[in-house]
This record gives structure tokens, C-alpha cells and sequence, in this order.
């Protein structure tokens, strides 16, 4: 049963299809095995998620994102974009640059996205 510390989004929707994006695992070629030991988990935990028979802590669900090297918003469903950490590294390097320099930055990006 879900706690108020399990992620929204995590359960399956039959009107939204499949919430989670559980293929993943298998792009970087990892078992339920594999994929529970660095979350701190066991596989057969890893498998319930999979089958939807239990949703993850916020604190399991960070972890399995950032072995998945996606985003969690991208992990649960709530995005199609898929950014990787470098990427999502880049962006916040940008954040904090001032304005004026990403101002360039997007002038740049928006040159090259353009053409």
C-alpha cells in the first residue's frame, strides 16, 4: 500500500499507459539483480516496481534515476524528455550564469536549433 512518502506518478494508469519507463533498465543492460543492489534494494523489490505491485520511496526512486542516468521526471512519466546528468549538469551551469552570459548562451542555442 502507498505511503505519503511513495512518488506520485510511479502507478500505472490504464488511461496513460505504463507510468514508469522500466525499459531502462534494460538499455544499460542491467538485471532486477543488479539494478536492486545499487539502490540498496533486492531484485525481487526492483521486480514489484516493475509489476506495479508497490511504488517506491522518493528516496529509492532518486536512486534508481540517477542509476539510470535519466531525470526522476523522466523515470516516472511526467516528461518525454529524456536529459541525462551531463545534460542536466550543463543546463545548471547555465542557471547560474549571469544574465547577460545566457543571454549569449540561448542566442547560441537558438542559432544552432534554428538551422
Amino acid at each position: 500500500m502507498p505511503t505519503g512518502r511513495d512518488v506520485k506518478g510511479f502507478r500505472r494508469h490504464a488511461a496513460e499507459g505504463p507510468a514508469v519507463r522500466w525499459d531502462q533498465r534494460k538499455t544499460k543492460k542491467l538485471s532486477q539483480g543488479d539494478l536492486g543492489k545499487k539502490v540498496g534494494t533486492s531484485g525481487d523489490i526492483i521486480g514489484r516496481y516493475e509489476r506495479d505491485e508497490v511504488t517506491p520511496s522518493v528516496e529509492v526512486a532518486s536512486k534508481l534515476a540517477d542509476v539510470l542516468d535519466v531525470s526522476l521526471d523522466y523515470l516516472s512519466g511526467k516528461t518525454d524528455t529524456e536529459l541525462d546528468s551531463a545534460t542536466l549538469g550543463r543546463i545548471m551551469e547555465i542557471s547560474v550564469m549571469p544574465e547577460d552570459d545566457k543571454k549569449q548562451v540561448f542566442l547560441v542555442l537558438d542559432a544552432l536549433i534554428r538551422d
